[in-house]
């Protein structure tokens, strides 16, 4: 049986290829924001286009903040992309306006200090050791599209669970590029436009949901 993902709609615009890209990974997948369905999926994508604080709203009101709480709290998977992964962070910084973001990891989004902006185009990324997530692409090429992003993680590692595996990437300065935090996963790039290699990210997240 193919694992069951939710990809949560709360107006986030242009999701078809990231449900397409995750079909073609192995997932049974549904848009919905219905509550129960993206509480008692397998695995819960949530994926993010356009500013923190306008993610954070759309967010809000169809009661995302606490469904991905509740996800995490019990060790349910969640997969953030892009703005889904800046929006775990405590607080993002845009265009003046201070957002509070899910506070899932401490620090800021901010924007990046880089020549050029937006950052668009292929990237390596430096993964961690020990990645389940880039299992098998740890050398390819990632396609991001942004201008903020987290340059600093912050979380303590504390208690009995493993480590979180923090990978980077550089345009201008160092930013974070993934995170695998126990049952939280994200990425600041976009896998469902990374080809071959973003469909294999995304196989690796979709298998080990069951």
């Amino acid at each position: 049986m193919s694992p069951r993902v939710v990809v949560y709609d709360y107006g986030s615009g242009n999701v078809h290829s990231a449900l397409k890209a995750l079909e073609h990974a192995g997932a049974d997948v549904l848009l919905t924001n219905d509550r129960e369905e993206a509480l008692e999926a397998h695995g819960l994508v949530v994926p993010g286009v356009g500013a923190f604080a306008t993610v954070m709203a759309g967010l809000r009101e169809v009661g995302g903040d606490e469904v991905i709480d509740k996800r995490v709290a019990g060790g349910r998977p969640v997969l953030g992309i892009c703005v889904g992964l800046q929006i775990m962070f405590e607080r993002g910084l845009e265009h003046g306006v201070d957002t509070p973001g899910l506070g899932q990891w401490p620090g800021t989004v901010a924007q990046l200090e880089a020549p050029i902006l937006p950052h668009m185009g292929w990237n390596t990324v430096d993964v961690a050791p020990g990645s389940s997530l880039f299992r098998g692409v740890e050398s390819e090429r990632f396609y991001f599209v942004h201008s903020y992003a987290a340059t600093t993680w912050l979380l303590d590692h504390t208690g009995s669970l493993p480590a979180p595996l923090v990978s980077y990437a550089t345009h201008g300065q160092t930013f974070v590029a993934a995170v695998e935090n126990g049952p939280l996963s994200a990425t600041q790039f976009h896998p469902e436009k990374s080809g071959e290699a973003g469909l294999a990210l995304l196989r690796n997240w979709v298998t080990s949901l069951v």
